[in-house]
């Protein structure tokens, strides 16, 4: 399990807050596996799930414009 400082789990949460509907649909669909914003054993998964998830999610429109490169 990785450990975060407050600090950067702090930052972290901030870079989710600031990030738009179709940035966190390319890393939702475009980071590795061992990213931390989804490793649910850490805090910002839900964070990054329950705002993605305001947004619509993997809406259509969002999938295409983003493609699969």
């Amino acid at each position: 399990m990785s450990v975060y400082t407050k600090e950067q789990i702090d930052e972290y949460m901030e870079q989710i807050k600031a990030m738009t509907h179709k940035e966190m649909a390319s890393l939702w669909r475009f980071a590795p596996a061992s990213h931390p914003f989804f490793d649910r054993t850490l805090p910002f998964y839900e964070v990054f799930k329950k705002r993605f998830d305001e947004f619509g999610g993997f809406t259509p429109e969002i999938s295409k414009s983003i493609g699969w490169d």
